[in-house]
């Protein structure tokens, strides 16, 4: 005996029975949602989640950074702004992650990921004084983070984890937007 064949269609959510019976067609009764969400295992998801934490982490650490560093008022409130919000959304995907599969999420960041991420020549930029090269360096990690989110709101998350992700990639990629814009503007300037 085969077993069902399963199809997501917008136009018909049914069961194709097949040799079960004289090949009617019954309701699904699990949504295309769920079906896509337990192809996908858990593992990887949770190996997807805590790396978007990490990547949160790093962007948190990287703002506080960057605002500790820049003299320039309206610079230092927004990297205030994005290294909370980086913490909001670290939270928020470490509390889907425990619902969803009881598993310890991430906490921090890690220096080889912060390498990867980008950040890790915020440092120099730092000492530079030079707050476009600060810039340059926040729109590297915010490269590597709208990256990360790319990837992940690709993979086929269930709808809640989904959403919530790809809300944050719209945010990501908002700031990502503003501080490229902020860096052309202080490249003209200089």
């Amino acid at each position: 005996m085969s077993t069902p064949n399963v199809s997501c269609s917008p136009k018909a959510m049914f069961v194709d029975a097949g040799e079960f019976s004289r090949r009617e067609k019954f309701p699904n009764p699990f949504s295309c949602d769920q079906r896509l969400r337990y192809m996908m295992n858990q593992k990887e998801i949770t190996s997807t989640i805590n790396k978007l934490i990490e990547t949160l982490k790093d962007g948190e650490k990287g703002f506080k950074e960057a605002a500790d560093a820049v003299k320039d008022p309206e610079l230092k409130s927004l990297f205030t702004e994005y290294s909370a919000q980086r913490h909001q959304f670290a939270s928020e995907l470490q509390t889907e992650l425990r619902s969803l599969s009881g598993a310890e999420p991430e906490t921090g960041g890690s220096a080889a990921g912060a390498m990867h991420r980008g950040w890790i020549n915020l440092k120099s930029a730092i000492s530079s004084k030079d707050e476009g090269a600060v810039l340059a360096e926040c729109e590297r990690g915010e490269d590597s983070a709208v990256k990360e989110f790319k990837e992940a709101i690709d993979k086929p998350f269930s709808s809640p984890l989904r959403d919530v992700i790809f809300r944050q990639y719209t945010e990501i990629k908002r700031a990502h937007d503003r501080i490229k814009q902020l860096r052309d503007a202080a490249k003209k300037a200089a």
